[in-house]
C-alpha cells in the first residue's frame, strides 16, 4: 500500500513539474520573434551612437584643421623670431665693435695725447713756455686744435653710431618680446585645441566601444532569433528540413546577392537580401504585378498592404503565395514553392537568420505563417 502511495505522489510531482516547465518552453516559442524588439532597440542605439561618432569625428577634423593652422602660424612666428634674433645678435655685435673702435682710437692716439687734446689739461700759457718761439707755439696750437677736432669728430661719429645701434637694439628687443608673446599665445591655443581634440577623440572612442558592444549584442540576439525561428518551425509540425544554399538558385539577381545585407534598394522599394526583397522578386517573376511598397514594406505590413490593394489573403497556403509572419517588429515573409500531399509546405526565403543569406525549408507546417497572400489571384 505504501508503495502505491509513493508511486502516486511521484506521479503527481512529475505532473506538477511538467505543468510548470512546459508552458515556459511553449511561451518561448510563441514569442521567438520578440527578439526583433530587442534588436530594433539596440539598432536604434547603434544608429544614435554612429551619429555621435560622425559628429565627434567632424569636430575632431575641425580641431585637427585648427591645430594644423596653429602649427603653420607658430612656424611663421618662429621664423620671424629667428630673423629678429639674428638682427638682435648682429646689433649686439655691432655695438661691441663700435665700443672697440673707440678704444682702438684712444690707443692709436695715445692715452696721454688723447687726455691732453681732448681733456684740455695743458693751458695756452704752459704751451707758450714750452715752445721755442711764437711760430712753434702757433704750430702746436694749430696742431692741437686739428688733432682735437679730428679726435672729437671721430669719437662723436662712433658714439652716434653706437647710440643708433642702441636704439635699433631696443626696437628689436620690443619686436622680439611681441613675437615671443604671440608664440606663447599660439602655444596656449594649441594646447587648448589639443586637449579638446583628445577629449573629442576620447568621446568618439567611447561611442565606438558602445556601438561595438551593441552590434555584438545584436549579432547574439540575431543568432538566438535564428535558432528560435528554426525551433518554431520544428515544433510547428511536419518533418521540417532546412537547406541553406545559393540565392541564385531561387533566381535572385546575382548583382544583389553580391552586395552586403541592405546594400541597396530594389525595384519595389525593399532593401536587398532582405526577406521582403526576395519575396517581391518572386512575385514579380511569377506574376509581373508586384506593387511598389517602398516606405511601408516591412514584412508584417504586407497583409494590410495587400488587402488595401484588393489582393486576396488567406490562412490556407498554396504554391506561388507569400507566407507572412506578423509577429515581431518587422515580421517575415517567404515564397511558397509547393504544398505537399500531407499539407506541409516547401518554401524559399532570405534573411531568416538576420545574415542576409538564402535558405530553403521543406516539410514545414503551414501554421508557421499567420497569413498567405495570393498575388496571382
Amino acid at each position: 500500500m505504501k508503495k502505491i502511495i509513493i508511486k502516486r505522489i511521484t506521479f503527481v510531482f512529475i505532473a506538477l513539474v511538467m505543468a510548470v516547465f512546459i508552458p515556459i518552453q511553449l511561451n518561448g516559442l510563441v514569442h521567438a520573434d520578440d527578439y526583433d524588439v530587442k534588436i530594433s532597440a539596440l539598432a536604434k542605439d547603434v544608429e544614435a551612437y554612429q551619429q555621435q561618432i560622425a559628429n565627434l569625428n567632424a569636430q575632431a577634423k575641425t580641431l585637427q584643421s585648427a591645430l594644423a593652422l596653429l602649427d603653420a602660424e607658430k612656424a611663421q612666428i618662429q621664423t620671424q623670431i629667428d630673423i629678429s634674433q639674428a638682427k638682435y645678435d648682429k646689433l649686439v655685435a655691432d655695438i661691441a665693435s663700435t665700443e672697440k673702435q673707440i678704444l682702438d682710437n684712444k690707443d692709436a692716439l695715445g692715452i696721454t695725447i688723447a687726455n691732453l687734446y681732448v681733456g684740455d689739461n695743458i693751458t695756452p700759457v704752459e704751451m707758450l713756455f714750452g715752445s721755442k718761439n711764437i711760430s712753434d707755439y702757433m704750430d702746436k696750437q694749430e696742431y692741437r686744435n686739428s688733432v682735437r677736432d679730428q679726435l672729437t669728430a671721430t669719437i662723436a661719429t662712433i658714439k652716434d653710431l653706437k647710440a643708433q645701434l642702441e636704439v635699433q637694439k631696443s626696437d628689436v628687443e620690443k619686436v622680439l618680446a611681441d613675437q615671443q608673446s604671440q608664440k606663447e599665445y599660439l602655444i596656449a591655443k594649441q594646447n587648448e585645441q589639443t586637449n579638446l581634440l583628445n577629449e573629442t577623440q576620447g568621446k568618439e572612442a567611447a561611442y565606438k566601444e558602445l556601438s561595438t558592444k551593441n552590434n555584438e549584442e545584436i549579432s547574439r540576439l540575431r543568432a538566438q532569433q535564428a535558432a528560435a525561428n528554426a525551433a518554431r518551425a520544428r515544433n510547428s509540425g511536419g518533418n521540417f528540413i532546412s537547406l541553406p544554399g545559393d540565392g541564385t538558385r531561387g533566381g535572385y539577381p546575382a548583382y544583389w546577392m553580391s552586395l552586403p545585407l541592405d546594400g541597396t534598394v530594389d525595384y519595389w522599394g525593399m532593401y536587398t537580401r532582405e526577406c521582403v526583397s526576395y519575396g517581391a522578386f518572386k512575385v514579380d517573376q511569377a506574376y509581373g504585378n508586384m506593387p511598389y511598397w517602398g516606405g511601408r514594406g516591412n514584412a508584417n505590413q504586407w497583409p494590410a498592404n495587400a488587402r488595401a490593394a484588393g489582393i486576396k489573403t488567406s490562412s490556407v497556403p498554396a504554391a506561388g503565395t507569400i507566407g507572412v509572419i506578423s509577429s515581431g517588429t518587422f515580421g517575415h515573409v517567404a515564397w511558397v514553392e509547393s504544398v505537399n500531399d500531407d499539407g506541409t509546405i516547401n518554401i524559399s526565403h532570405f534573411n531568416i537568420g538576420w545574415n542576409g543569406d538564402y535558405a530553403e525549408w521543406y516539410n514545414l507546417s503551414p501554421s508557421f505563417f499567420d497569413t498567405y497572400i495570393y498575388f496571382g489571384g
